[in-house]
């Protein structure tokens, strides 16, 4: 039984290759999916939502991307406003544009003007302002669980870069009051708004707006609310952008543990085009990459498909392959392969023992 205990705390190590860890973790508020343009992020973000939507009482999944996808993936069209999916009772779209919009900002276009003037001068806050605003909607919505669907890792970083530039640019805000005593009444008067939207009301939408990125922020690094997934392609960009990505996150405080590589090649009958064998060496290459720094990470892999998973019932289809660890090759000269190997064959040896031991038990009791 030593043995059996060893060979167990060794298979233990290797995480689980599926998504089965998100949707165990009854505690996740927040789960964004991101990576690369081009890697298949929507439908890993779509699938999640769907998932989850069998284990949570009700989900939302949010595109944050300027180039939505989310209407193409279910095949149904979806505004700034959450739309029950199709063939669901508790699952929720919406897509929304991380720019600023006026007419969300407030009552009163006067007071509008004030604040934009006033958020022209910090960079990015006019995006972070609508970002809180977003935030201070859903939050009002009871759902279980939020999937955002983000853009390009660029454009993602500045997203949850936006708390902190948020609360930044509105301490400064909020020093105007103590340094320049009235001046913000006299400008409200210049820009013709009414007295009951004077300094205090706008200083107070302004801390409002404070308090609830503060709120969130707190959530975005708590491992028990947020989690990121990355998604990338067996590729060398991809690579590269996944750890960077990864850095920044750390950077941030957020919890990540879930790769997906998406559009793996595998080869089941046999390839013999010599241009497809060389794409799945190199393939290969990079996924033993992935398996080398992301050692402690939740590493999914699922194949690329001869046709695209467009509507709910190819995405539920292809969900399958989020809960199912699909076992690399090992190639020859492949040290990282054969321990993933190893591990599945001692894996597969504890389960054996476990239902040798069920057999036994009936046996005596008969």
């Amino acid at each position: 039984m030593a043995a059996a205990a060893l060979v167990a705390a060794a298979a233990e190590e290797m995480p689980e290759g599926t998504v089965r860890n998100v949707l165990e973790q009854e505690t996740l508020k927040w789960v964004f999916v991101g990576g690369k343009g081009g890697v298949g992020k929507t439908t890993c973000s779509s699938i999640l939502a769907i998932l989850l939507a069998t284990v949570r009482s009700s989900v939302l999944i949010i595109s944050t991307d300027p180039a939505h996808n989310l209407s193409d993936a279910f095949q149904q069209r979806f505004t700034k406003s959450p739309t029950l999916v199709h063939g669901f009772t508790n699952l929720y779209a919406m897509e929304v544009d991380p720019n600023v919009e006026q007419e969300d900002l407030g009552s009163s276009e006067g007071m509008d003007s004030l604040v934009s003037e006033l958020a022209n001068a910090i960079p990015g806050i006019d995006e972070a302002m609508s970002f809180a605003e977003m935030l201070k909607l859903v939050q009002t919505m009871d759902y279980s669980v939020i999937v955002f669907d983000t853009a390009p890792t660029g454009h993602t970083l500045r997203l949850l870069q936006f708390p902190s530039t948020l609360e930044k640019g509105l301490a400064k805000m909020m020093t105007l009051k103590s340094r320049f005593g009235g001046l913000l009444n006299q400008m409200t008067r210049l820009f013709g708004v009414d007295d009951d939207f004077g300094e205090d009301a706008i200083l107070g939408k302004l801390e409002g707006m404070k308090d609830v990125i503060e709120q969130v922020n707190k959530q975005f690094k708590d491992p028990d609310l947020t989690t990121f997934v990355c998604v990338c392609i067996p590729e060398f960009l991809s690579l590269y952008e996944t750890e960077r990505l990864v850095q920044e996150l750390t950077k941030f405080e957020i919890d990540t543990h879930n790769i997906i590589i998406n559009q793996v090649l595998y080869d089941e009958e046999g390839a013999e085009s010599k241009l497809l064998k060389a794409r799945m060496r190199m393939q290969q290459k990079y996924i033993d990459q992935f398996y080398l720094l992301y050692d402690d990470f939740h590493i999914t892999k699922l194949p690329l498909l001869p046709e695209e998973v467009t509507g709910v019932d190819a995405l539920k289809a292809f969900s399958q392959r989020f809960l199912t660890p699909y076992q690399p090759s090992t190639t020859r000269g492949s040290v990282e392969g054969l321990e993933r190997r190893i591990a599945t064959l001692r894996q597969q040896l504890i389960e054996a023992e476990a239902e040798l031991e069920k057999l036994n038990k009936g046996k005596q009791k008969a």
